[in-house]
């Protein structure tokens, strides 16, 4: 597990995929997210196998916070295509628990997830693409300390209109100042 101060990143289990499922077919969850299609719980365990046959260090975690049950799903987050010769990764990260929205978890996690790339997985870059819309995300991840790399344009089609993709990026050296 790797903590931080409101939030734990944690390995995600087979029991976690129906919450997963639910939230994955929120129009409001996935408004910023690359999913078009509604998903089934047998999509998301074939999915989860899948997931199974990567490199541990792109296993998705599970984002939880403290409450007084224990400790709440409210999202998850991973590394994809790790490149083991550039040193780098692209990050991802969704909230899918509505009433944790703006509240600093995305803004956190991202800063646990810089710290375990940087100083566990030895990364020397880490990026994203964000759509130019999300202004809550792009606001997240530049105080994490992502800087702006360049503009995909009209990238992705959703809801019947082309947006642009922002590249953000951070590099170990920018980190470790």
């Amino acid at each position: 597990m790797i903590y931080g101060e409101r939030i734990r990143l944690r390995a995600t289990e087979r029991t976690d995929l129906p919450r997963f499922v639910n939230w994955l077919n929120d129009p409001e969850v996935i408004r910023f997210l690359l999913i078009n299609i509604p998903l089934s719980l047998v999509d998301e365990e074939h999915w989860f196998e899948s997931m199974q046959k990567n490199s541990p260090a792109e296993h998705v975690l599970v984002i939880e916070i403290k409450c007084q049950a224990g400790w709440k799903p409210i999202g998850n987050t991973s590394f994809m295509g790790l490149d083991s010769i550039s040193r780098c990764a692209e990050i991802g990260i969704f909230i899918g628990e509505k009433d944790e929205w703006n509240r600093g978890y995305g803004r956190e996690t991202m800063s646990l997830m810089l710290k375990h790339g940087f100083q566990t997985l030895n990364l020397n870059r880490i990026f994203l693409n964000v759509f130019e819309n999300n202004l809550r995300a792009i606001k997240a991840y530049e105080n994490a300390g992502f800087q702006h790399e360049g503009r995909l344009r009209q990238a992705q089609f959703r809801n019947g209109q082309y947006w642009d993709l922002l590249v953000m990026s951070v590099l170990r050296e920018e980190w470790k100042s």
